[in-house]
Formats: C-alpha cells, structure tokens, sequence
C-alpha cells in the first residue's frame, strides 16, 4: 500500500491559513517528499512526521514555496536529529546549486560543516526514468515560469503511479503526461483562470474528461480556492489529509 501525506497544500502565500507545496509519499521501500516549502519543516513536526523518515526530496521546480524549506530541514536533520542515513535531494538541472545558492542566502551555508550522513544530489531530466531513494521518478516539463525549470513529478511505488504537476498552467499534452496514474495530484491555484502559469478549478472542471487518470486531487490552493474545498466538484486537499492507494 502507499500512502500520501499532504504536508503543505497552499500557493506561496499560505492561502486559507495553510501551509505551502509538501508532500509525502510512503512506499513499502522507504518515504520521499514531493517539494519543501518553507513551511515544511513545521509541518512534518504538526503531523508528528520524523525528518529521518524521509529518504529523498524531490522537487518540481525553484520558487520558495517549493524548494525554500531544503536548507533548513538539512541543518535540522544533522543539528537536531543527528542523522544517519543519506539523504538524496533530487531535482532539475541545477539542483544542487539552487539548494545550495539558496542556504547561503538564507544564513545556513551547508558549505565547511560536519555531515553525519550522506547528503546527494540528483538532476532529474524530463522523460528519464531512474531511482531516487527508495522510488522510481521521472519529470515532464510544465507551462510556469521558464527561469524556475519548472516540472510536473511522476513516482512509481508498490505498482502506483502517482503523478504531481507542481505549478503549471494548461499546456494540452499534460494528459498525456498524467496517462493512467492512480492518483493525479493537481495545482488548483485560482477558481478563474486569472493568470496564465496557474490552473483554475475552471479549467480542470471543464476538462476532467480529457484524464484518464483513476483520481484527481487540486492542492496549491489560493486563498479564494481555498474557500471552495469539499463543496466544488474537484476534490480538494488539505492540510494533514491521508490517503491510501
């Protein structure tokens, strides 16, 4: 069985109160998180959800709301936790020195310091399907910002396909991408479609039928979006929500 925990299910500025893009997919063979916003390390201690636990992050893309919490989860990881076991942080071209660029800025430089575990990173090129920790990824590129390498994330776990879109606007081929997947986890970030590198609950309403997918769930929810939980008709994340495939 896999489970998926919706750590953080909010757009970048935490709307309804909730925490940003995390979430946690656990396979018989080990656990992985799916972004990290800044937010996420709050948010796995809320849920009562052990770092250690944790054998790989893989992210979408480099906007704050989804890689911004890495620096200090790393740092948690060797301060607090003492950890033994390695860590892969997987991810676009450039994912190690986006990391990286982004500990420095923040004040947690992870250069010059005593790892007590193996901290590897991953570049994940879209179409490629390879191991990352414990699963089976690969990534598609999506329709947000160019400058952030923004990618859709596909993970294989216990005969699952759950696919992530990360933050994308409609682009026609993401169907393709999605396919059969038991579980498609969807931004949903406005209920208009205000902005051409989000989707809308519009949009996704209008075009559910081109998914062949078994399910699908909007996450990256705006604030608006987010008054329109359990009472549209796409189901909606949460904060904290479970769900077993």
């Amino acid at each position: 069985m896999t489970e998926i925990v919706f750590v953080g299910t909010s757009d970048a500025f935490g709307g309804g109160g909730r925490r940003q893009s995390a979430i946690l997919v656990r396979a018989q063979a080990g656990t992985v998180l799916l972004d990290c916003g800044m937010t996420t390390s709050a948010g796995l201690h809320a849920l009562g959800i052990a770092r250690d636990e944790i054998d790989a992050i893989l992210v979408s893309h480099f906007h704050g709301d989804h890689f911004g919490g890495i620096p200090p989860l790393l740092l948690a990881c060797l301060y607090a936790d003492r950890r033994r076991k390695p860590l892969v942080v997987a991810g676009p071209p450039g994912v190690e020195a986006r990391v990286r660029g982004a500990a420095e800025a923040l004040g947690f430089s992870l250069a010059g310091r005593d790892w007590s575990f193996a901290l590897e990173f991953q570049e994940l090129w879209a179409g490629k399907v390879e191991p990352v920790g414990p699963v089976l990824a690969s990534t598609f590129e999506t329709h947000h910002q160019r400058e952030v390498c923004p990618h859709g994330i596909v993970v294989r776990a216990d005969d699952r396909r759950v696919v992530f879109s990360g933050d994308t606007g409609w682009f026609d081929a993401l169907p393709r991408h999605v396919g059969a997947a038991d579980l498609f986890i969807c931004e949903c970030t406005n209920v208009e479609p205000i902005f051409e590198y989000h989707l809308s609950l519009e949009e996704l309403a209008a075009r559910r039928d081109d998914f062949d997918c078994a399910r699908i769930v909007a996450t990256h929810l705006g604030a608006e979006m987010a008054k329109q939980r359990g009472a549209c008709e796409l189901e909606t994340a949460d904060d904290g929500m479970v769900i077993r495939l």
